[in-house]
């Protein structure tokens, strides 16, 4: 699975954080009932990148109202690094939700392991006041 198959609509309803083996964050979030879960490489420690991307059905903690979601995603190679994040954005708000992947923008020099999440830019938490 790569993260460019979630490019299009979904429901978001859950998203979790924990650690890999005491080494590696990993980003769990559902879409459509199915539980996506990408894990960090972390390299050499001063540089990471997402490591996999894979499916189950574990159980979720942080979970909420559903959220419609447009997936998109972002791929750039350039000056010997490449980025590959997918970004989930509310389809209401126009916001990013979730940005999940590897960046490589930081001075083209070393990627980096990217698993943002931005509840206030869903729906029901969102004030365009406060943007």
């Amino acid at each position: 699975m790569e993260l460019k198959d979630l490019v299009g609509e979904h429901i978001l309803d859950a998203v979790d954080f924990s650690d890999e083996f005491g080494m590696s964050q990993a980003m769990r979030f559902r879409l459509d009932g199915k539980v996506y879960t990408v894990v960090e490489d972390p390299g050499d420690g001063y540089r990471s990148s997402m490591k996999e991307i894979s499916v189950g059905d574990e159980g979720m903690t942080n979970t909420f109202q559903p959220v419609q979601v447009i997936g998109l995603h972002h791929s750039v190679y350039e000056c010997g690094g490449s980025s590959d994040i997918l970004e989930l954005i509310d389809a209401e708000t126009g916001e990013t939700i979730i940005e999940v992947g590897t960046d490589n923008e930081t001075n083209n020099y070393y990627p980096i392991f990217v698993a943002s999440f931005h509840p206030e830019a869903m729906r029901f938490n969102y004030d365009a006041d406060e943007v």
